[in-house]
């Protein structure tokens, strides 16, 4: 469920758990490098020394970043590998475990209270928020997507998972390539001019070694604590150059890696934040996107991965028929509902029976009544939703989240794709391309692909109507355009305030 059914006080602080989290000392990661590594100390362990010795390596002691679960030092091996090495928090164990009590604590209330089937829900979500802390889990999850990526024609050379040093890794310690890039959230520096020179990249792409540069007579002076060399030559004298990218390949890639992911891998990560998304300029011109943070994954079986794309098909097409088949074998009695809270925009094709249920002959005589009598409706189709706790993919409440947190960052970009359309395309041509079924399933598949196609249309009608408005100043895109939407029959029909910004990650 989305913290964005809570009363806005509880959003807001929601919100701020996203935030960067105070980083724990260097000797407190000692500690943690000798327990993984039978007592051997940093210098042993990675080849490092902190006194400049010759034919050793260097570490950062102080952190260049730092989440609630580990921190990330920089480090060049001794045979001029620069690596990242993700140190898990000394007391992120005892604090986990605290906290989804708290959370267990907390959903018991709110199944009582509200009489809404959420505990059943409860450990599946405890038991993948307990994986991020598994850093083998981690790297096992990374090594699987860089091999499915390698195999998938259109996302190879557009996608890179950095390099794990299992050798260096352990349960509280993962060791990766060290990643040049601009993050997601930088959208400035995405679309500026290039002034790295013609036919070259950024720092790394391809998975290209990382060199020492030659130093600058007139850099600035490195921060204190910090020896990592800074590579930002590609933004010119002036400091003001960018990727020199389009807006539309950034979003054009993440939503086919992810939507790849969804519908033909059937292995999803599920934290794609704009903090856990590089960007690299690749020589060509185009982006590279590079994905890290791989611990909250899900699986999804063959036969639930093919529900999954013949459901968006059927939410797209309005074919009732088959959305009601696939539904009801996920136990959700409300499909018109459960089409809306997946597509993020109202399902205009069903029959509006659980609208009707929830907005039609209201008997309150005043309009605090009938807000609270729209609550109690609103509570009931979320109960159909759960009906059967037993048969409700618990998948979907990750695949879920990714699929919000992409929608923000498209929208955070200006809506420069048509990001339904995508996601549908990939949806009907994943059951023409999964090795699953056979051949004569996957024939008739692509016919019906083809005839997808042409349906598809209508979502551009959309799409370029919103894009029109945005250039003439009259909104900010089509994801923009939802949201509002979405907003306002929450707020007019349900009584639910939504806002944004806890969704983004």
């Amino acid at each position: 469920m989305q913290s964005a059914v809570l009363p806005p006080e509880f959003q807001k602080m929601f919100a701020r758990m996203f935030d960067d989290a105070p980083q724990n000392n260097f000797n407190a990661v000692e500690r943690i490098i000798r327990n993984e590594f039978g007592g051997r100390s940093p210098e042993q362990v990675f080849g490092v020394s902190f006194s400049n010795k010759p034919g050793k390596g260097v570490m950062e002691k102080k952190a260049r970043a730092s989440a609630s679960v580990a921190q990330v030092h920089w480090a060049r091996l001794a045979d001029g590998r620069e690596v990242a090495i993700k140190v898990q928090k000394a007391e992120i164990k005892q604090q986990v475990g605290w906290d989804l009590w708290a959370f267990k604590v907390v959903m018991k209330i709110y199944t009582a209270w509200f009489d809404l089937p959420l505990y059943s829900l409860v450990p599946y979500i405890t038991e993948r928020l307990m994986l991020e802390t598994d850093f083998v889990n981690e790297a096992n999850n990374a090594e699987e997507m860089s091999k499915l990526i390698a195999g998938e024609p259109r996302l190879r050379g557009r996608v890179y998972i950095p390099k794990v040093y299992r050798e260096l890794s352990s349960k509280r310690i993962m060791t990766t390539e060290w990643i040049e890039g601009v993050r997601l959230w930088d959208k400035e520096t995405l679309s500026s001019p290039w002034l790295g020179g013609y036919g070259q990249g950024s720092p790394g792409a391809n998975g290209t070694p990382l060199t020492v540069p030659a130093p600058q007579p007139d850099a600035p002076p490195a921060k204190f604590g910090f020896l990592k060399p800074e590579r930002d030559q590609w933004r010119g004298r002036s400091g003001k150059g960018g990727l020199g990218l389009s807006l539309k390949d950034v979003m054009t890639t993440m939503v086919d890696v992810f939507s790849a992911q969804m519908f033909l891998f059937g292995l999803v990560h599920c934290d794609p934040h704009p903090g856990n998304i590089f960007i690299r300029r690749q020589p060509n011109g185009k982006p590279e996107l590079v994905l890290i943070d791989h611990g909250l994954y899900v699986n999804m079986t063959p036969k639930f991965r093919h529900e999954y794309c013949r459901f968006w098909k059927a939410i797209l097409t309005f074919d009732n028929a088959t959305l009601s088949e696939i539904t009801t074998a996920w136990g959700v009695k409300a499909p018109d509902l459960f089409a809306s809270a997946t597509l993020m925009r109202p399902y205009d094709g069903g029959d509006s029976t659980t609208k009707d249920m929830i907005t039609d002959e209201l008997k309150g005589k005043t309009a605090a009544e009938r807000h609270y009598e729209i609550q109690e409706r609103m509570r009931q189709g979320i109960r159909d939703i759960l009906s059967e706790e037993e048969n409700f993919p618990k998948e979907l409440i990750f695949i879920g989240r990714n699929m919000r947190i992409v929608q923000g960052n498209n929208q955070f970009l200006g809506s420069p794709v048509n990001r339904i359309k995508m996601t549908g395309a990939w949806a009907s041509r994943s059951l023409v391309d999964s090795k699953d079924l056979s051949v004569g399933e996957r024939v008739v598949n692509a016919w019906r692909h083809m005839l997808f196609r042409f349906v598809l249309f209508s979502t551009d009608v959309v799409f370029y109507t919103s894009k029109v408005r945005q250039w003439f100043g009259f909104g900010n895109g089509m994801e923009d355009d939802i949201e509002r939407q979405m907003q306002f029959i929450a707020k007019d029909q349900f009584g639910v305030e939504l806002q944004h910004g806890v969704f983004d990650g």
